[in-house]
């Protein structure tokens, strides 16, 4: 039986591998390597030891140099747990019962709880786990420490080493020519040599292209959300010039729709809402500003590093520009308690300081700052002065409403509006807790003792990542002086911006990295980092490296521009593949990792929803403006008013976002509810009245065959014509005979229901 006691840690905190095992196992005091006085051991007990001792030199301690010991207690020591020694070990945590069938080791090291250990590995062989059970059991001795410290000056734990940025995600973006394919008439562009180069040494084959219904169907949906009409599709599909794909993705993303698209997706990113959230949960009645400037951008075909500037600090960087005004609202669009009391003011506006900090990293840099407000972080190398600098460039930031004067409705006119702003030196957002004296801002940020208000140190001077800035540079590098005059705010924010797009010397590397790969993710259903809000230690490694920085450095090389990266992806061959499988892919490749077929994705809430608008003709194209909470509304799902605390539950049934953190990618669950909607909510049967208006005075074959081009982007078969045609007739007759008012329209849309309740009609492949 072994005793230890263990420490309370966070959930996100849990601990590693061998690590959290051998706190578990490690029980007795003292140093089990040292043998006791001869008349103090029994024979039991000595033999014990000599077994346990054999086993940790044969066994144990092998596995540990090379499974763990690199991360704990060798080249670093992450979660805060070092195995170098027995005592460093022991260290590490409290007595209490326990033994080694029920240890914590066991349940990771057989993968059966996360994190899997080791880390980003396959499990050990079960002789390997039986080897640490049974060493576990007799004590957990060591024969000497794996690791000698003795003479080793201690690690100054706010430093970071070239040998942290030796991570992937943290080197230089590799510069590189696509690989060289010998005889592939597949190939149609520069990304689908890295995809066909990993296929081939798989012994896998591509799929074909998909046919020009899917296709325009497939990039339709992808670049504006909605569906291509039946004569956009004729058109395509007669269209005998060789670059008639290239025109038809050209004229999609010049539509004005893509941004309707593009926007909310990146507002699922920046956590954006309407209101403050929490019991009270009182609106923001302009922050839907911040919207229309992501539309209007992603329209603009704004460069991403000029978007990312201004969402930071547009108000410093071009404070004339409505539109850099209007960014600035993604600083401000997290949530907010407003009844606050005196002893909550400061711990409030270090959460919001946190909030506006996480969101940043990992929104751009995909990376968790967070987990290092109470400590260094447990896994990537930021350590806890770094997040008190970097929150210190966000020290006078606040909420504020101010008059702009912005385009208005007729051409060449102005008009002013109230938009709600993130910035310095203006009015603060009036909410319930002035009353009460609410400073909204303290003018010093310092550091915390475990993250905790009453425990501070000294004032942080703002700060970016050690492991994200070039060796030899500091943050004066990024630094940008006011212009002459200027005192209203600190550009505190305007150096961040630089360093966050500084693809050299900065983070831009990164971030560059981040953007292409959440335009992969969308464009695939799948990034090529699995994990697109966590690009550290803790996140999926990328399954197409190269093809990653050929990717982020494209785009940099090319003026930061998304438009020209969706030709790009969109234009390959793996993006037109068809989604037919077999057996040989899916022995070799079950996840589609490797890309050797199209994996069908169901749509997203709002293309699910503008879908049923828009075959409807129901579907209200007004841009711009408030929103609304009115789930009968016919806009865009993306003019939806956001509210935390009455969210839209059409919306919420199709894995909606709740808007409290940023969400990286949504969840795609499947339940009955999902299907009951469609069958029984009454803006799905309005749905369906409108979409059966679209087809009143045509024959039965004609209407049906609309129907179909409408809702799927094909004409029926044979078969489902006549399916159709007996499904109309017994339903008129159906309701002929309960005197139902018009039988025939209502049988229609009885039709137009079914077709829109149909997989053909949410999976867009």
């Amino acid at each position: 039986m072994i005793k230890t006691r263990l420490r309370t840690v966070a959930p996100f905190a849990l601990p590693v591998f061998f690590l959290t095992a051998l706190l578990l196992a490690a029980a007795w005091q003292g140093n089990l390597a040292q043998a006791e006085e001869p008349a103090q051991v029994s024979p039991e007990h000595a033999q014990r030891m000599k077994e346990g001792l054999a086993l940790f030199k044969e066994h144990v301690r092998p596995l540990f140099v090379k499974h763990c010991l690199d991360c704990h207690g060798g080249k670093q020591t992450k979660a805060d747990f070092d195995l170098a020694s027995r005592a460093a070990l022991l260290d590490s945590g409290m007595v209490e019962e326990e033994d080694a069938e029920s240890s914590y080791l066991l349940t990771l090291l057989k993968h059966e709880e996360e994190p899997f250990m080791p880390l980003k590995a396959e499990q050990l062989p079960a002789e390997a786990i039986g080897h640490v059970a049974r060493w576990l059991e007799l004590g957990a001795p060591y024969d000497t420490p794996l690791v000698d410290k003795s003479a080793a000056p201690p690690k100054d734990p706010s430093a970071v080493t070239l040998e942290d940025r030796q991570f992937w995600s943290f080197q230089p973006l590799a510069v590189m020519a696509p690989p060289t394919i010998q005889n592939s008439d597949w190939v149609r562009s520069p990304i689908d040599c890295f995809i066909i180069t990993q296929l081939q040494a798989k012994g896998l084959t591509p799929n074909k292209s998909a046919d020009r219904r899917t296709l325009i169907r497939r990039a339709t949906f992808d670049l504006i959300g909605l569906p291509p009409t039946p004569e956009e599709i004729d058109a395509f599909v007669a269209d005998a010039d060789p670059l008639a794909y290239e025109k038809l993705i050209d004229r999609l993303l010049a539509s004005e729709h893509y941004g309707e698209r593009w926007a909310r997706h990146w507002i699922d990113i920046a956590r954006f809402a309407e209101s403050h959230g929490y019991e009270q949960d009182y609106d923001r009645p302009n922050a839907h500003h911040y919207r229309d400037f992501l539309i209007q951008a992603f329209n603009q075909d704004l460069p991403y590093d000029q978007f990312v500037r201004w969402q930071v600090a547009g108000d410093e960087l071009a404070p004339e520009n409505p539109q850099a005004m209007m960014a600035t609202g993604f600083l401000g669009g997290g949530a907010f308690p407003t009844q606050l009391t005196e002893t909550e003011f400061e711990s409030a506006r270090y959460e919001e300081l946190d909030d506006m900090s996480r969101t940043t990293t990992e929104a751009f840099l995909g990376l968790t700052l967070g987990c290092a407000r109470c400590h260094d972080h447990k896994y990537d190398p930021i350590p806890s002065n770094d997040y008190y600098r970097f929150i210190a460039s966000f020290s006078t930031t606040i909420r504020s409403e101010i008059d702009l004067d912005v385009p208005g409705k007729e051409k060449g006119k102005t008009e002013k509006v109230k938009v709600q702003v993130t910035s310095e030196g203006l009015p603060h957002m009036k909410h319930h807790a002035d009353g009460r004296g609410f400073p909204h801002f303290y003018k010093e940020t310092h550091y915390l003792v475990r993250g905790d208000v009453k425990q501070k140190g000294e004032v942080a001077n703002a700060g970016f990542l050690q492991v994200l800035m070039a060796p030899g540079k500091d943050r004066a590098y990024w630094q940008v002086a006011p212009p002459k005059g200027w005192t209203r705010t600190s550009f505190r924010r305007a150096s961040l911006a630089n360093w966050l797009t500084d693809s050299r010397d900065g983070a831009g590397r990164l971030a560059a990295r981040v953007i292409v790969n959440r335009l992969w993710q969308h464009h695939f259903g799948r990034g090529i980092v699995a994990t697109p809000n966590d690009f550290g230690f803790q996140g999926e490694r990328p399954t197409h490296p190269e093809l990653l920085d050929w990717l982020a450095t494209d785009l940099v090389q090319n003026g930061w521009r998304l438009k020209r990266m969706h030709r790009q992806i969109m234009t390959s061959a793996v993006y037109r593949q068809t989604t037919e499988s077999d057996a040989a892919g899916k022995k070799v490749d079950p996840e589609n990792l490797l890309h050797w077929r199209r994996t069908p994705v169901r749509l997203d809430a709002e293309p699910i929803r503008d879908a049923m608008l828009a075959v409807s003709g129901l579907l209200d194209p007004t841009m711009y403006g408030p929103g609304s909470l009115d789930e009968s509304m016919r806009r865009r799902s993306v003019y939806f008013f956001i509210k935390r605390s009455k969210l839209i539950p059409m919306m919420m049934l199709f894995d909606w976002p709740e808007h409290l953190v940023s969400i990286g990618q949504r969840s795609r669950t499947t339940i009955a509810p999902q299907a009951l909607m469609f069958l029984n909510h009454p803006q799905a049967r309005a749905y369906a009245e409108g979409f059966a208006k679209r087809l009143e005075g045509l024959p039965p074959e004609k209407a049906v065959s609309l129907a179909y081009r409408l809702a799927f982007g094909r004409p029926p078969t044979t078969e489902q014509s006549q399916a159709a045609a007996a499904y109309l007739a017994r339903q008129a007759a159906s309701y002929q005979t309960t005197k139902q008012e018009n039988p025939a329209a209502a049988a229609m849309a009885d039709l137009c229901q079914a077709l829109m309740s149909s997989n053909e009609f949410v999976y867009i492949d």
